[in-house]
């Protein structure tokens, strides 16, 4: 599976062992950036990068690293189309792929060891979508309301209507 890795200065070094892990789980890494060490880049043009080549390929997901990874899923998450997680623990990677299909994988690696990184990586890639009728009904209304950013019928009242 070709998988676009992306990150700024705080995950160049993990994104380098990532992409040879990556390799060697048989797997086609495109490095979307950083190719040198900057204290001072930005995370976003390299997560929308990910995220929009993520997009445009079907059956390809996509990494974005960061210090904690917060920062990185909101800007890779700015894309239409993208479904970018944060993961800390098997079950998050694991549940992001089965429950919400998500594309992209966020990972802090200041959060974690190498080894625990990679491990949730390869782990976040390995899982199929679970497909379940109710999971592909809410990935839908997420993604409608992208297209139109209207909400569903039937959605929760605002604060000024009465409960």
């Amino acid at each position: 599976m070709r998988v676009f890795v992306g990150t700024d200065h705080a995950g160049l070094e993990f994104k380098d062992h990532l992409k040879q892990a990556l390799t060697d789980a048989g797997h086609e890494p495109v490095d979307c950036g950083a190719f040198e060490y900057d204290a001072q880049d930005d995370y976003p043009p390299f997560c929308f990068e990910v995220g929009e080549r993520t997009v445009t390929e079907p059956g390809s997901l996509g990494v974005v690293i960061g210090g904690s990874g917060n920062g990185e899923q909101i800007a890779a998450n700015k894309v239409p189309g993208v479904r970018a997680a944060l993961v800390w623990n098997r079950e998050t990677a694991e549940l992001a792929r089965q429950h919400n299909d998500a594309n992209v994988v966020s990972i802090g690696a200041r959060q974690h060891g190498v080894e625990e990184a990679t491990e949730l990586v390869l782990h976040f890639l390995a899982t199929p979508f679970s497909g379940d009728e109710r999971h592909v009904r809410r990935i839908g209304l997420v993604s409608d309301y992208e297209r139109d950013r209207h909400r569903p019928a039937g959605g929760l009242p605002t604060r000024d209507e009465p409960r």
